[in-house]
């Protein structure tokens, strides 16, 4: 069941998104912005394609397919990060696509107000879930490719709504269905939408 429901949401992916088209575009590249919006405002992100294709690609697959409204923030650590794309109100893991490569060795590093792919212990595990770093994070940037120092891969900043990212960086958290730091009043994405 997980496997036809990845491979329909892919070729779903692949053929909505006129972006993922090799064009002129696709060859150089240009910052995309995103709106995001939540439960406590709207973020509005820029994405750097020419630094990190690969995950830039990745999460507009996502965002196109809707896959992240109603997933939930839901890991949120004060003075330190927000992670969501992942996670259901009810604490369920949706189903994902395959990982993506590591592009962490791109030069951008995890400063305030950064977004990067969240990942498991595998430097090549990334799939949809996402952090925004809240503080310059520098332990997180790429130092060598092992699996020790390969890091965490930025891909985009925020551009507009920091003030809404501190709001949700603030709220209160507990323990919930084996997660640590999750909201007490749940903080969801709306919608993510590219802008034109």
């Amino acid at each position: 069941m997980l496997r036809m429901f990845s491979l329909i949401f892919l070729l779903t992916l692949f053929l909505t998104h006129p972006a993922l088209a090799d064009t002129p575009e696709a060859q150089n590249p240009k910052p995309v912005k995103i709106s995001m919006k939540t439960d406590l405002g709207t973020l509005i992100l820029e994405l750097y394609p020419d630094k990190a294709p690969e995950t830039v690609k990745n999460f507009l697959r996502y965002a196109t397919a809707g896959f992240y409204e109603g997933t939930l923030f839901h890991r949120v650590i004060h003075g330190f990060m927000v992670q969501g794309g992942g996670f259901t109100e009810d604490m369920q893991q949706k189903p994902t696509l395959d990982p993506i490569p590591n592009e962490a060795a791109n030069g951008l590093k995890n400063l305030k107000g950064t977004i990067a792919m969240a990942r498991t212990n595998d430097p090549h595990s990334a799939t949809s879930q996402f952090f925004i770093n809240t503080v310059d994070n520098a332990f997180l940037d790429f130092k060598a490719a092992t699996p020790q120092g390969f890091g965490y891969c930025v891909f985009g900043q925020v551009v507009e709504g920091m003030d809404v990212l501190s709001q949700i960086e603030r709220v209160p958290t507990t323990f919930r269905r084996g997660h640590q730091n999750v909201p007490k009043d749940p903080v969801r994405i709306l919608q993510v939408t590219q802008i034109p």
